[in-house]
Formats: C-alpha cells, structure tokens, sequence
C-alpha cells in the first residue's frame, strides 16, 4: 500500500495583464521547473503555445525562440502580449502531481482561478481562451455552461462579466494535432475576435 503524502504545490507566478486585456489565455497549470526554459507561462521549450503564436501573428514558428540558448525571447514575448493586449494565467494555482509530471491527466486540483476577481480587475477582458479539456473545464464549471468542443466557443456570464469562451486545442506535444493544424485553429478565433493576423 503506497502511504506517500503527494504535496501540494501552489502556481509560481502572477497573472499576466497587460493594461487594456481583450483575451484571457489560460492553461492549467505549469511543469515542474526543470522543465522550465523562461520563468514564465508554456516555459518548457517543447510546448508549442509560442510556436503557435508566431504561425499567427508572424509566419514564423521560431518568432520566439532562440536557437542557440535552446529558450524562448521572454522579453520580446512580454512586448508582442502587451500590444496584442492578451493576458496570461492558468485555472489552476494549487495542484498535486499524482504521477509527477505535468499530464493534465494526472493532475489533481486542488485551488482554482479566481475567475470573477480578475474579470472584474479587468472589464476589457472580451474572451478567455483555455488550452485544453482539463482547463475549459474548469472555467465552463465556473460559467455553469457545458463543455465546447474543441475549436468552438460559448457566451458566459461570471458574477457582472459577459464574455466569450474559447476552447482551443492543446499547445502539448501529447496532443495528436499538427503544429500547422494548431495554429490554424488559433488564427480563426483571433479572427473571430477582430484581431490582424
């Protein structure tokens, strides 16, 4: 009989909220930091959220990397979200790793977002976007709305805030979907939202 007391660990970071938000992104929570290329949101260097966002915005999957130092551009992502007005933060800010790894299979949680608080900190906020099932979960639970499928959305209300939730594919690796297919999806809803790309 395994007795081992998993603990619990709480987000590392701070949302990020660039004055002005239009879109909330949020995954679940992050890897262990080990994994970590940048401290800040999708560190590991074989997530593809910051390869997406490159496709998007940019024609270019290696917009944000830097080859040579095997990281992401932090300052340079920091400047592209601030004026694209995208906000960062997961629905997760306490978890157990029941299998030691950042599986959102294998991860308990145990606190969320507190959604109405940062929506209400923020009134421009016009969508969130969680990147995936686990994190679309948490927030369609917080809505009192059903789960979208993938590449879909649906209008929430949370305390005061109306907005719009996308559920967008998973920028994991572990999530059977092309790079290009990922970013495709991507680019319809910044479409949808009014944005250039």
């Amino acid at each position: 009989m395994n007795d081992k007391i998993i603990p619990v660990e709480e987000h590392p970071w701070p949302a990020f909220v660039p004055d002005g938000a239009r879109v909330l992104m949020l995954g679940t929570f992050p890897p262990k930091p080990e994994r970590w290329s940048m401290d800040f949101f999708f560190p590991n260097p074989i997530n593809d959220m910051w390869r997406i966002m490159g496709l998007v915005f940019y024609n270019d999957k290696n917009r944000f990397w830097i080859e040579k130092e095997k990281r992401f551009n932090l300052p340079m992502l920091k400047d592209f979200l601030t004026h694209k007005r995208i906000a960062l933060w997961d629905t997760a800010m306490k978890v157990r790793r029941l299998k030691d790894n950042a599986s959102d299979k294998f991860l308990e949680i145990v606190e969320t977002i507190n959604l109405e608080k940062i929506l209400e900190e923020n009134p421009t906020i016009e969508a969130v976007v969680t990147a995936g099932e686990k994190a679309t979960g948490v927030i369609a639970e917080k809505a009192g709305v059903v789960v979208p499928k993938t590449g879909t959305e649906v209008s929430c209300t949370v305390g005061s805030h109306r907005f719009v939730l996308y559920r967008m594919p998973s920028s994991s690796r572990a999530y059977p979907l092309p790079l290009v297919k990922k970013a495709e999806a991507y680019r319809d809803m910044f479409l949808r939202l009014g944005y250039e790309v």
